[in-house]
């Protein structure tokens, strides 16, 4: 059984400094880091808040995502891809159900489409000209309403391998916008061929 928060809280606690700091962590030292180790601190840890404060879109007719249904680059009966602007790798999708749901409670057919869809928006992404990876992330802290991340490396940036890659996203200047929109189209033109769907 998982430790109680409290019981989590004293384990790391346990770790930390007279500040309540923990070390840094081994990813610090990678030579993928942003941050050079010099100087930099680990936050105090905080005490556990419960309840957990509600995600947002718990209740359906407050999901912003719900609210989207209609709206995207492209969509299908059951699911439609969004882009983030001002991004400052290459380009950042996400894939969202339509209706409201979490990965948790996905239903079984949502599931199975959710992996083809997600190998070919990758796919597509990887065939864009000078990227070389699709990172493809679920967190689902913030929001209720499942949506999974796809993350465009750029090619040859071999410092931004790996998960620092969203950090790295948070660091960089905007990636040119015209250019993200326009390799956006590239992608919903492929899976438009490789997966139905349409533009809305």
């Amino acid at each position: 059984m998982a430790l109680r928060p409290d019981e989590f809280h004293a384990h790391a606690l346990a770790a930390t400094d007279d500040e309540k700091r923990l070390p840094l962590s081994r990813m610090t030292m990678w030579e993928v880091s942003p941050f050079d180790p010099a100087g930099l601190l680990v936050s105090p840890l905080r005490e556990p808040v419960l309840p957990e404060p509600p995600r947002h879109g718990e209740d359906p007719a407050d999901c912003q995502s719900c609210r989207g249904r209609d709206e995207g680059l492209w969509l299908n009966d059951r699911w439609r891809l969004t882009r983030i602007a001002k991004a400052g790798v290459p380009l950042i999708l996400m894939l969202h159900p339509r209706d409201h749901h979490d990965l948790a409670d996905l239903p079984d057919e949502l599931a199975a489409e959710l992996g083809v869809l997600t190998k070919y928006v990758a796919k597509h992404i990887q065939a864009l000209a000078h990227v070389s990876r699709a990172h493809v992330y679920r967190i689902g802290d913030g929001g209720a309403h499942l949506h999974i991340w796809f993350f465009a490396r750029p090619e040859g940036q071999a410092q931004l391998y790996g998960s620092w890659l969203p950090v790295w996203d948070d660091l960089l200047p905007e990636y040119p916008d015209a250019v993200a929109a326009a390799d956006a189209e590239l992608v919903v033109d492929a899976l438009i061929t490789s997966s139905g769907g349409a533009r809305p």
